[in-house]
């Protein structure tokens, strides 16, 4: 029944909508229509849930994308720091292994830097091997260049005096050089000079007063003749008078021995040199 008290036409067509009083129209609440809304809410909701999962998969996928590049970034800079640590132990390696050889020169901007110890302290076992003198020790070799045993045991003596003088291997072939021309390498006494004959002899020689290995003459001031006969004693003599020439031991062996025995044959002394070479190598072998 309508408003108006008429009935309603039963047969009249259905309407989903029905006119408003106000002329608008209605949707009439159905159980299609219900259906209808909520599957409008259920898609709305739906589709809200994607949307919120998708931002969620795009925050998650630009946080993991972070950390692997902030864990390449970290693994970067470690290599990095790695890689200056090798440079710097090899750096110093090479320094205190290039203390040991010329420290290169550095340069003007670091010239400031303070020295290592290792580069101005000697190593204490090199500069003690540098400073270790090898002296070889005198051997008793059997005579050579010619020599008898006499000779040979004359040459012996003369070579380990001027040793325990302190005399370099040039000084004791000089000396065993001139005992070679002034008396063969004998002991001689002397002929003028009957008191030269009282002491242990190898010949007698007749050259003024000069006696001895060296023929030297107890007059001109060498020393008294018992002293002279005396083959370790004629030697110091000898040697301390050469040492006292300068500039003797780069001069020619012949003019060292003159600058001490002032002969009237002076370049008679070089014709020993090598013999004397040989023999002074054989009582102190050359090392």
């Amino acid at each position: 029944m309508r408003d108006d008290g008429t009935l309603d036409d039963p047969n009249a067509p259905s309407s989903p909508t029905a006119e408003m009083e106000d002329g608008t129209s209605a949707e009439r609440t159905t159980p299609a229509s219900r259906l209808r809304a909520y599957a409008r809410d259920l898609t709305g909701r739906r589709r809200a849930q994607m949307a919120l999962a998708t931002g969620v998969v795009c925050c998650l996928g630009l946080a993991a994308v972070a950390q692997v590049r902030d864990g390449d970034a970290g693994v970067a800079t470690r290599d990095v720091a790695s890689s200056e640590l090798a440079q710097r132990a090899e750096q110093q390696s090479a320094s205190r292994g290039l203390d040991r050889s010329a420290a290169p020169t550095a340069p003007a901007a670091t010239s400031s830097a303070t020295p290592s110890p290792s580069a101005t302290t000697a190593d204490p076992d090199t500069t003690a091997r540098a400073r270790k003198v090898v002296t070889a020790k005198p051997t008793d070799p059997a005579p050579v260049a010619g020599l008898d045993k006499e000779q040979m045991d004359n040459a012996k003596v003369i070579v380990r005096t001027g040793r325990d003088m302190g005399i370099p291997r040039r000084g004791l072939v000089i000396a065993v050089a001139t005992a070679m021309q002034e008396s063969n390498l004998y002991n001689v006494a002397s002929g003028v000079l009957p008191e030269s004959r009282n002491y242990p002899h190898q010949g007698v020689g007749w050259d003024h007063d000069s006696v001895g290995l060296f023929q030297q003459r107890s007059s001109s001031g060498w020393g008294p003749v018992g002293r002279l006969m005396d083959p370790a004693f004629a030697t110091r003599q000898f040697l301390a008078a050469l040492q006292q020439v300068p500039g003797w031991q780069q001069m020619r062996l012949t003019d060292a021995a003159q600058a001490v025995q002032i002969s009237a044959y002076p370049e008679h002394y070089q014709q020993h040199e090598w013999r004397a070479t040989r023999v002074v190598d054989a009582i102190v072998p050359a090392r």
